[in-house]
């Protein structure tokens, strides 16, 4: 409570509207320069998709070898 008695009321208002302000500036309204193809935004989404799902994939194969190693092991 001492920190937001420091900082004041109007600081904790101002701040929010500085960070709205940082992030519109990032935002351009012109068209893009240069135009991606149907083959490079399919090799991306492939990519996306393979680096997403295959951490996934890899556990669930290996599923029934992490419950072995679980009822092997002795419990302490």
């Amino acid at each position: 409570m001492s920190v937001l008695r420091i900082l004041g009321g109007s600081a904790l208002l101002i701040r929010p509207n500085k960070l709205v302000k940082i992030r519109r500036s990032n935002i351009y309204s012109k068209p893009p320069k240069d135009k991606i193809g149907a083959g490079q935004s399919f090799f991306i989404m492939s990519v996306f998709a393979v680096a997403m799902l295959a951490p996934a994939a890899w556990i669930l194969h290996h599923l029934p070898e992490y419950r072995q190693r679980s009822r092997s092991t002795p419990k302490a």
